[in-house]
């Protein structure tokens, strides 16, 4: 359950004006969808027709409380395309052995756990095959009942030309 206190800092937090502009419409959408002040929107509240256009890049994550686990709900278009899998319904530390040490997960934990969203920039490994790229992603809490989060809802975007991977 998220405390009051931390409902407060949601006001905080802001993008980087460098941010993507579709980073910034999902932020923008997130944002316009909260059922009242002090309460996170839910998967309910969240409506696939109003965002046609960021849903390419989008990834629904489900939060296991006990133990703690994450599972892919949806994987958009532009990432099963860019990654060369579709992981849909799969548990991630099943997907990413090593999973549990990366950033990535800290951000799930933390958004999950605090209900804040979260932003970040950096290198990732596209595929095995094809090496680094950047990736910019948001992490947004979606809770069914306002306060405990349910899913973390993710968008992702590439860019640049992956770089030779290094054996």
């Amino acid at each position: 359950m998220i405390e009051q206190s931390t409902m407060a800092t949601l006001a905080s937090f802001s993008l980087p004006e460098s941010a993507a502009p579709k980073i910034k419409a999902l932020h923008d959408y997130w944002q316009s969808i909260h059922p009242a002040a002090g309460v996170l929107p839910g998967r309910r509240h969240f409506d696939p027709i109003d965002i046609p256009e960021l849903l390419p890049s989008i990834w629904m994550i489900d939060v296991q409380r006990a133990p703690r686990r994450f599972r892919f709900r949806l994987v958009g278009t532009e990432i099963v395309k860019f990654t060369g899998r579709d992981v849909t319904g799969r548990w991630l530390d099943e997907v990413y052995p090593d999973y549990e040490k990366t950033e990535a997960y800290s951000m799930h934990r933390d958004c999950a756990e605090t209900g804040r969203p979260g932003y970040r920039k950096s290198g990732v490994l596209s595929n095995p095959r094809r090496g680094r790229v950047e990736a910019e992603r948001l992490y947004l809490p979606l809770a069914e009942d306002g306060h405990t989060v349910n899913i973390v809802l993710v968008m992702t975007l590439y860019s640049g030309e992956p770089s030779p991977r290094r054996l």
